[in-house]
């Protein structure tokens, strides 16, 4: 008896030993399956177009070596700054910068596979005031609760604000529209004005009624990144924080891959690409060693997809 008992833990042992590191296993590999992180790029000079990496964790990225959209619209049809969100109904939306200067608005496409794209459209979301220097940096959020997709940018509007530090041509607001089509567009509001001059901006849904706006302060002695808060996605934004990265900083892209928060930037002044860390979005840590970034990527927006879409990409690669 006491034999067969010994037979049948030790069975039971073996079981355990075996199954337990194939459950690990597999629920790594559902885990890591499910969604992948893909970084919407660009290269300069920036008249080539859409780039993309990917990660499977959020921290390390591979660059997919191909072109997906070549920019047409817009007066000196560049791609920069290229900003992707998927609907709820699985589009990718793209929006972009699509001039340096003279020009009152952006470029949009929308794909369903990232291969494939619309017919793009120039959105003249600043057509209102034919003084406007420039549209720069549009960035796209979605809104689940009231459906909509945000989109915000930054522009210079001489002598509409108080005179700063700034020279006008480089006194930048951040402006936005809303819509739930691509189609119909109410019209442009003033989104952020901190008194100062501000560009790329972007925004973090932290939780009910919790909104981060992460930001680059554009003045000349400053030049860095900064974070303002709201209890919704309009704002009003409040309590600005000081600058969490160094000099000649911008390009934010937020991404939540485990409990903390990482927030890339393109620290140009020294031709790096960096990364901080955070749980509040008050205290950050340098994090730019444990990342690994393609050289030559330009700053754009982190999103996600299934590895259908990266099998599919990494064959339109190939061919």
């Amino acid at each position: 008896m006491q034999e067969k008992t010994k037979q049948k833990n030790s069975r039971s042992f073996y079981n355990v030993c075996i199954i337990l590191p194939s459950l690990f296993f597999l629920m790594t590999t559902c885990n890591t399956g499910r969604e992948i992180y893909f970084f919407t790029s660009f290269h300069e000079p920036a008249d080539e177009g859409l780039r993309l990496l990917y990660s499977y964790d959020g921290y390390h990225w591979t660059a997919l070596d191909t072109v997906f959209l070549k920019p047409e619209v817009g007066k000196q049809k560049v791609m920069r700054d290229p900003s992707c969100v998927r609907g709820p109904d699985g589009t990718f939306h793209l929006v972009w910068t699509s001039s340096w200067r003279d020009d009152l608005g952006f470029g949009y496409a929308s794909s369903k596979d990232l291969i494939n794209w619309s017919e793009q459209k120039f959105i003249p979301v600043m057509a209102f005031d034919s003084l406007t220097v420039n549209v720069w940096a549009p960035e796209l959020y979605y809104e689940e609760e009231s459906r909509e997709f945000f989109i915000i940018w930054a522009s210079t509007i001489p002598y509409k604000f108080e005179k700063g530090i700034e020279e006008e041509k480089n006194n930048h607001r951040i402006y936005y529209t809303t819509t739930r089509d691509f189609k119909i567009f109410k019209p442009t509001k003033l989104f952020f004005d901190p008194g100062l001059s501000v560009i790329d901006a972007v925004i973090v849904k932290r939780g009910k009624e919790d909104y981060i706006l992460v930001l680059k302060d554009n003045t000349r002695p400053n030049r860095n990144l900064k974070v303002a808060f709201s209890d919704s996605p309009d704002g009003p934004w409040n309590d600005i924080s000081g600058a969490f990265t160094g000099f000649l900083t911008e390009g934010p892209a937020v991404v939540k891959p485990a409990d903390e928060w990482l927030i890339y930037y393109d620290a140009y002044g020294d031709h790096t690409y960096r990364a901080a860390k955070t749980c509040d979005f008050i205290h950050f840590s340098d994090v730019t060693k444990e990342i690994n970034i393609p050289e030559g990527h330009k700053h754009g927006t982190i999103f996600t997809a299934n590895r259908k879409i990266l099998r599919q990409l990494k064959k339109f690669c190939r061919n």
